[in-house]
């Protein structure tokens, strides 16, 4: 399972469509850049001068339309297990898997601020099996991880987003978001493929750890 790059057979950023192209067009590194601009216009969540946590960043797209919101007073952390091969200025990139990362470490990086970030912004996806149900549970796993860190470094009100293979456990997965966030929205956006389960699931309003049961 890739613990925090993006999953699938072959080429997993797709190949000549025409979205792909546009993206390459206006220098992003794939056609998902359109996806977090969908998401950033309805629920407005990128700012200047915050502090993000991109997690599942390569191949970079996210990263990219990022820091362009952020401006040069914001700061960026891309995590992922593989290389991000495009250039991100100012950014922390971390090369890792993304279950052996440390919240502590992010708050030495963000110059020991606590809690560190606005918002952690999730593209993490398994490396698919072809077993839908297989690689829905591994989606709803990475799900959780970015969730868990989420609880670890956002800020009062902060915001949350990660993608979800749709299945039966899904609605768990919301559930647990809804604990912790005050609103908590679904979107398919229109740069995602036909054919895919993949939908995203945005929260804002953090308002803290859930309560323990």
């Amino acid at each position: 399972m890739a613990r925090s790059g993006k999953g699938g057979r072959g080429n997993p950023w797709g190949s000549g469509d025409a979205m792909n192209r546009k993206a390459k067009d206006q220098g992003f590194a794939a056609r998902s850049v359109f996806k977090l601009e969908e998401i950033d216009r309805r629920f407005k969540l990128l700012q200047r001068g915050q502090r993000v946590l991109d997690l599942g960043a390569c191949p970079g797209s996210w990263s990219q339309y990022t820091l362009e919101r952020i401006g040069p007073g914001g700061l960026l952390v891309a995590v992922d297990l593989q290389p991000l091969r495009v250039s991100l200025p100012g950014a922390v990139v971390l090369t890792e898997d993304v279950f052996a990362l440390e919240p502590e470490r992010l708050v030495e990086l963000t110059e020991g601020r606590a809690p560190p970030f606005h918002a952690v912004i999730s593209d993490m996806a398994p490396n698919t099996t072809g077993v839908p149900f297989r690689d829905h549970v591994a989606s709803v796993e990475l799900c959780d991880r970015a969730l868990e860190l989420a609880g670890r470094v956002l800020v009062p009100g902060g915001s949350f987003v990660c993608k979800v293979f749709q299945g039966e456990d899904e609605p768990g997965l919301r559930l647990r978001i809804r604990e912790r966030f005050d609103v908590l929205k679904s979107l398919k956006p229109k740069g995602t493929r036909t054919q895919s389960v993949e939908i995203f699931l945005v929260a804002t309003g953090y308002r803290g750890a859930a309560p323990r049961t």
